[in-house]
């Protein structure tokens, strides 16, 4: 990665350029939602042990995208924090219907 973001907002269409391929993204989005499951439920049952698993679900299932499918580093080692703010904005986006033309617009500019 040459450019350093500043702005979230400037890292998010790149972020979004390192998951072009569906496969990636619903590794992606399998991670999150089990991520999302194992913290209800660890909330809910009181299991605290649960929230050890949150990780080990949230970048397992990424990661293996990134090394499998699209054959990229990860965003995560170089901008974690933002890196983690984009998965959660990517999921949330395709939940909502609007990451087709978020993803479009991003590799207009980036790709």
């Amino acid at each position: 990665m040459a450019k350093k973001y500043q702005h979230f907002r400037e890292f998010y269409p790149y972020y979004l350029t390192e998951h072009s391929k569906a496969s990636t993204r619903t590794l992606h989005y399998i991670g999150t939602t089990l991520f999302f499951v194992l913290l209800i439920t660890g909330l809910i049952r009181g299991k605290w042990y649960y929230f050890a698993l949150l990780p080990v679900m949230g970048y397992g299932f990424a990661w293996a995208g990134h090394f499998f499918a699209e054959k990229n580093k990860p965003a995560t080692f170089t901008y974690p924090l933002w890196s983690l703010a984009a998965d959660f904005k990517m999921y949330f986006d395709w939940l909502g219907g609007s990451l087709n033309r978020k993803l479009e617009n991003a590799l207009r500019q980036n790709g």
